[in-house]
């Protein structure tokens, strides 16, 4: 899935230690380019946070996974965002056009190439 908003506010960062080492989560609060905009508030987690370089008052697109998980009986959401686009300086998919040959590429990702689907959640169970 995906959305497009504008940045309106940054939460500070999180950190933590879990079974698996060190972690780190931003949040960003966006408003939606619609008729009747939303508020999302939409994460960011570990080295993606410095890469995609995310500022206050940028319009970007954003690409996420939502997973929602249930604990004593109440729903939480999250939104986590995996790769961005820049519509404001033509850069498409973290390919820069010819007007920004000088500016280095926005990552987008772990991936060469274009990213049409979403990498798996943690939770994905092969059926055999």
């Amino acid at each position: 899935m995906e959305f497009k908003g504008k940045v309106i506010d940054i939460l500070p960062e999180e950190k933590g230690q879990g079974k698996n080492g060190e972690w780190r989560k931003q949040s960003y609060i966006f408003e939606t380019q619609e008729q009747y905009p939303k508020k999302v508030c939409a994460e960011v987690w570990g080295d993606k946070i410095d890469g995609f370089n995310i500022k206050q008052g940028e319009e970007l697109t954003a690409k996420i996974n939502i997973d929602s998980r249930e604990y004593n009986g109440k729903w939480y959401t999250n939104v986590k965002i995996w790769a961005v686009d820049r519509a404001s300086d033509g850069n498409v998919g973290g390919v820069p056009n010819a007007q920004n040959e000088n500016m280095p590429p926005q990552y987008s990702g772990g991936t060469s190439g274009p990213q049409e689907t979403p990498p798996p959640s943690e939770d994905d169970e092969l059926p055999f």
